[in-house]
């Protein structure tokens, strides 16, 4: 069991009721989850403020209280600490209790609207294929070498990421790849870590549900990398108007990528088809299964973290060219009759412009774009217009449908999405409720060599109405109504 002093080391403490150096058996910031002699974190909440719960905790058995204030009353044999931000002491807390486990590994932070996912993910599979034991801390999944672990959040509670590093230090990983989101910053939830490096990949219109404006949301990214040590490196991209920003106050060794400025990584693309990417980095050419200027920047963002993390430059290049797409991110498949169905995570209006102008980059004109979105409930309502106007101007036909409705009334969510749609593009559009309903118009509508985009869902295997999740993989969907269409 640790100490609770030992635990406590370098979180701002105003004041203590009670002895530090007692036994403690786990850390806790759910009250329901207390058991005898655990601390109890008594953190502010969206939903509610932990500080309402410490009787509840004490009574489950907690023998020491962290909170931001004193309570009107004490329990006898228990300890009371008074910190400046109960967050961010949870997030120390939990680093010194699995005894700082990010200093035992190379730990890289990937933050941005778009992005995140692909390069964590393809960093642990290249260093993975580079013979390393590698750990990944993603939206899709948590890998600890090998060993899957199932994801809940973008970035994870501070207990949680701190748990699955410590089991990466025990299984021996040399690196680990992390997405690190807006959420998880202004949580406080990566206090406490020690990053190798920090990479921003870019910034546009997302979580103005959460965060009040563009500007906080922004000044978050960027805190990210103000907190980042000297021993560290922070790499951004110089294309986004935000890039430089970003490493304005930072204390890290600063480095640059682009695909049109002058930078430290410089890459330019030679061809871009569906079959993948001929590209020339830093005057190398390199051919990748990816596709699209959206991964371009990925790779290239990739191809400097690798380098920067060790890897030489011919067995990087190697490696890179290796690398397979990212479940439901561009991920494709065409059908007997010639029709290509695309299934894309595109759930943001930069995201959604990207792909469809990737697929209209790559295609000739004489087939159909034939666009299926939807927008996600309880979530950023600003961008549900924008996501309208986006896919009807880009697309040749489009079905306005259901995302993850959530506790919000579908119907209303998809006229907010339609009032986003320009008059002249109004004969293109149709509404479809319900989501396999649309999938299935989409590929009715499809003749050979006609291009479907299904946008929004991406990697996620279920689909969330009023608090129930039922089964629902937009690529399985479409996968069997191509099927049909061939019989």
């Amino acid at each position: 069991m640790s100490q609770l002093k030992d635990i406590l080391y370098k979180v701002t403490i105003n004041a203590v009721v009670g002895s530090t150096s007692i036994a403690v058996n786990k850390i806790q910031f759910d009250s329901r989850k207390i058991t005898k002699n655990d601390v109890f974190v008594a953190i502010k909440g969206t939903m509610s403020d932990g500080f309402d719960f410490i009787e509840t905790a004490i009574k489950g058995g907690a023998i020491a209280v962290i909170c931001e204030k004193q309570p009107k009353s004490f329990a006898d044999g228990v300890t009371y600490v008074i910190v400046e931000d109960a967050s961010k002491a949870l997030a120390i807390m939990a680093s010194n209790f699995y005894e700082v486990p990010s200093a035992n590994l190379k730990l890289v932070g990937i933050t941005g609207t778009n992005g995140k996912t692909t390069v964590a993910s393809l960093l642990y599979q290249l260093f993975k294929n580079a013979g390393y034991k590698v750990g990944l801390l993603s939206t899709v999944k948590i890998m600890v070498d090998e060993t899957e672990y199932k994801a809940t959040h973008t970035t994870p509670d501070s207990l949680t990421i701190n748990y699955y590093l410590s089991l990466m230090n025990e299984a021996g990983v040399n690196f680990c790849f992390m997405e690190v989101s807006s959420h998880g910053i202004h949580q406080n939830r990566t206090q406490g870590l020690v990053f190798e490096g920090g990479i921003f990949t870019n910034l546009s219109h997302d979580h103005l549900d959460y965060h009040d404006t563009f500007a906080e949301y922004r000044d978050v990214k960027k805190s990210f990398f103000d907190q980042l040590p000297k021993s560290a490196f922070a790499l951004t991209n110089v294309d986004d108007k935000n890039g430089l920003l970003m490493l304005q106050n930072t204390h890290a060794r600063k480095y640059t990528y682009a695909l049109k400025c002058y930078a430290n990584y410089r890459a330019q693309i030679l061809e871009n088809q569906f079959e993948g990417l001929l590209l020339k980095i830093n005057d190398n050419e390199i051919w990748s299964k990816l596709i699209g200027t959206f991964n371009a920047y990925n790779l290239l963002a990739i191809y400097a973290a690798a380098e920067l993390l060790g890897l030489e430059k011919f067995e990087n290049l190697r490696l890179i060219s290796a690398l397979e797409s990212v479940s439901g991110r561009f991920q494709y498949l065409i059908s007997d009759e010639k029709i290509t169905a695309i299934v894309d995570y595109a759930h943001t209006p930069d995201a959604l412009k990207n792909v469809l102008e990737t697929i209209n980059t790559i295609r000739t004109k004489n087939e159909e774009l034939i666009t299926v979105v939807g927008c996600g409930g309880d979530r950023d309502k600003t961008k549900r217009p924008i996501m309208g106007q986006i896919a009807a101007a880009l697309s040749t036909k489009v079905v306005f449908t259901s995302d993850n409705p959530r506790t919000e009334d579908p119907q209303e969510i998809i006229t907010a999405i339609e009032n986003g749609v320009e008059p002249q593009h109004f004969k293109k559009v149709v509404s479809i409720l319900d989501r396999k309903q649309a999938i299935k118009t989409a590929c009715q509508l499809a003749n050979s060599n006609d291009i479907i985009l299904i946008a929004g869902k991406g990697h996620e295997t279920y689909q969330e109405i009023n608090g129930v999740r039922t089964d629902f993989d937009d690529y399985k969907v479409v996968q069997e109504f191509l099927k049909q269409l061939q019989k």
